[in-house]
């Protein structure tokens, strides 16, 4: 019974978070519901909250207001909510209905240090070095809460069931969910629905980049540069060989590997031997065991660096994620359910905004017309760009947690990636790209639908494509 209770309750919540009335009206008897009805009539309350969210702009594990907003709103409909679950005062989770099946939601709220950008389709920076909502956070959060909302509507009409809401902070870098996921905060969900922000309507089947992030620190020994350069060791040198060496590794790495760093500490001035240093690499790869691979090269290279230099080095991993596992079943629901839902419709003006984002984006195409269809998933490869903290959930210590499936919702203009600043920030808080709130209706639709087919909670617990879990790292 239980098996059978999951795949009716999934098909559910994506019928519940999905069909928006930006994209019209459902049809008399087709998929309505109380949850629906509740979508409906609440899109300018949804564009509000996330125009907050966006003006917040918080960065990782700073996200008090943004917190704050949501688990107060979620309170007010009727929700319980725990806050400061897993030790990270900015995280939350907020429970609606009882019983089982148990299908969780992600919500991230935080957003990018200094990358300020008003809503134009022009690069216009609102605050010089301020934060900015560049990876479209401020709608992932607000969907999410939206999509969880409707389906509380919907179990209230005497369904049984349990909704969770997952506050989850620092997404960009601070590994939020995998800390979570370690202190127990996704124990008894039976299911994991996601979405993000993208170019283009789809499920995203694709595999991600497994992901390290080390913060290397070189300490040596100050002097005046011009009276006594001898008398100095520069950590600054060390993080500069350091760096070339990393550079001359390129040469030698998987071509599918990814190598990133900025130097956070050069010094504080010319005429003084810097002291300290440091140094933040992402080190990426499409498999855990290639990214161990390269940190430890790294690890030599760093402590070579340091040798030639006369200085010392240690390092701190900030966090780490393996690849993601995808899940067959919850996803193969979810694509059915969105071939029916179809793509967006954009009115004259959102039309417009979009031509002139693209077209200040040096694209001739200025049609965004990966928006209006839905785009068949990917069932081989993996995302280049994807293994940043929004997958953390999916691939840092949780390459055993398969309950998951992500849900990809176009928000973003295609080739987006040119200018993230312009086109993430400038379209976050523009209206067009709320109507994804259509999008979280569909997970309704197929939460029903995995509640409804027997034996499919046990598919949606273990299955995750071909992909191996492996317990090395």
């Amino acid at each position: 019974m239980k098996m059978s209770i999951i795949r009716k309750f999934l098909f559910a919540m994506m019928l519940v978070m999905t069909f928006q009335p930006v994209y019209g009206k459902m049809k008399p008897g087709k998929m309505n519901n109380a949850g629906i009805e509740y979508l409906n009539t609440h899109f300018h309350l949804y564009d509000s909250l996330q125009k907050r969210i966006f003006r917040y702009a918080e960065i990782a594990y700073d996200e008090y207001e943004s917190s704050r907003m949501w688990c107060q709103f979620l309170e007010s409909q009727g929700f319980k909510v725990e806050r400061g679950v897993g030790g990270i005062p900015t995280a939350f989770i907020a429970t609606f209905g009882s019983g089982t099946p148990v299908i969780g939601m992600m919500a991230e709220y935080d957003a990018i240090k200094g990358m300020s950008q008003d809503t134009v389709p022009y690069k216009k920076v609102l605050i010089e070095g301020a934060n900015g909502h560049a990876c479209g956070h401020n709608l992932l959060g607000t969907g999410s809460v939206a999509g969880a909302v409707a389906v509380s509507k919907w179990l209230a009409q005497g369904h049984t069931g349990t909704v969770k809401l997952f506050g989850c902070p620092a997404e960009e870098g601070g590994g939020g969910k995998a800390y979570m996921m370690r202190e127990g905060c996704f124990e008894g969900v039976d299911a994991m629905i996601d979405w993000h922000p993208d170019t283009r309507n789809t499920v995203n089947t694709q595999t991600g980049l497994a992901n390290v992030q080390v913060r290397f620190s070189f300490n040596g020994k100050a002097s005046h540069a011009s009276g006594a350069p001898d008398q100095g060791r520069s950590a600054l040198d060390a993080v500069e060989a350091f760096d070339y060496m990393m550079n001359l590794m390129r040469e030698h790495v998987p071509s599918s590997a990814r190598i990133h760093y900025i130097i956070t500490d050069g010094g504080k001035a010319p005429n003084v031997v810097p002291e300290t240093a440091q140094v933040l690499y992402y080190f990426r790869g499409p498999n855990r065991g290639m990214v161990k691979d390269i940190f430890a090269r790294a690890v030599k290279a760093a402590e070579g660096a340091a040798m030639g230099t006369g200085t010392t080095v240690h390092y701190e991993v900030i966090t780490g994620n393996y690849e993601r596992l995808p899940n067959d079943t919850m996803s193969d629901i979810i694509y059915t359910n969105l071939k029916l839902v179809g793509g967006v419709k954009y009115d004259d003006r959102e039309m417009r905004f979009a031509a002139q984002m693209m077209k200040n984006s040096g694209l001739r195409d200025t049609i965004p017309s990966s928006a209006f269809v839905v785009v068949p998933p990917k069932a081989e490869g993996y995302e280049a760009y994807v293994s940043s903290a929004y997958r953390q959930f999916q691939v840092c210590l949780l390459h055993t947690w398969r309950k998951w499936t992500q849900l990809a919702a176009n928000c973003f203009c295609r080739d987006y990636y040119r200018n993230e600043r312009l086109h993430e920030c400038g379209e976050s808080n523009f209206s067009f790209c709320l109507r994804f709130i259509n999008f979280q209706r569909l997970v309704g639709k197929s939460s029903i639908g995995i509640r409804g087919q027997e034996g499919s909670r046990l598919q949606v617990r273990t299955s995750h494509g071909n992909k191996k879990a492996t317990s090395e790292g």
